[in-house]
């Protein structure tokens, strides 16, 4: 039996053939893969240079106190963990209100951690979420506009303790969470709108 990459990229071979019906064919890869889904991209400041500055185990130190910090209350909102690559998370919630409350009370528990600790023990997190429909491969991977928009999100552009969300996000969110505040940024060469959540007052 096919595994669902092995279908996507059979289906794709197909596509890329000379006479391929490829409207017929993007219909049925989107049956089957394309869902709507929060994406989360998530990063520590600074992991270049505080590599450079004071090697490596002290930057993997810090990626185990992310992880001993935020895990649990990312599967408390019901977070799925798709990808972990060094110091970066991927993760996917069902509905954007639950991804800005779940990371609202990350940044909340990183502020805690860091009071008192010098700059390079910090744990610092940079947040980046969109919503809208992706291609899931099941646990294994996720591709679409959303992924990469939260991507550059998360990693580019977002600042120790900045959660940047997309206009979509912020719609679906402030209609359910009237109390967080949202200040529009500018990011150059992005189509969305995108804004940082100024308030931290909620999740409930």
């Amino acid at each position: 039996m096919e595994t669902s990459r092995e279908m996507l990229w059979r289906l794709i071979a197909e596509r890329a053939t000379a006479r391929a019906d490829r409207p017929a064919i993007d219909a049925r890869i989107r049956e089957l893969f394309e869902e709507d889904w929060t994406v989360v991209f998530t990063d520590l400041v600074g992991f270049s240079k505080r590599t450079t500055e004071f090697g490596i185990i002290h930057f993997l130190t810090l990626i185990y106190q992310k992880e001993q910090l935020l895990s649990a209350r990312i599967e408390q909102y019901g977070g799925r963990f798709l990808k972990r690559e060094a110091d970066s998370w991927l993760l996917l919630f069902r509905h954007p209100v639950a991804a800005v409350d779940a990371l609202l009370e990350c940044q909340q528990v990183c502020a805690q951690h860091n009071r008192g600790l010098p700059k390079h023990e910090r744990v610092e997190l940079c947040v980046g979420i969109g919503h809208g429909p992706v291609l899931r491969i099941g646990d294994e991977d996720v591709w679409g506009r959303e992924v990469n928009v939260a991507s550059r999100l998360g990693e580019d552009v977002a600042r120790g303790g900045d959660t940047l969300v997309t206009d979509t996000v912020r719609r679906l969110v402030g209609s359910e969470r009237p109390r967080l505040a949202f200040a529009e940024i500018e990011v150059p060469r992005l189509e969305d709108r995108v804004w940082r959540v100024e308030s931290a007052s909620e999740p409930t």
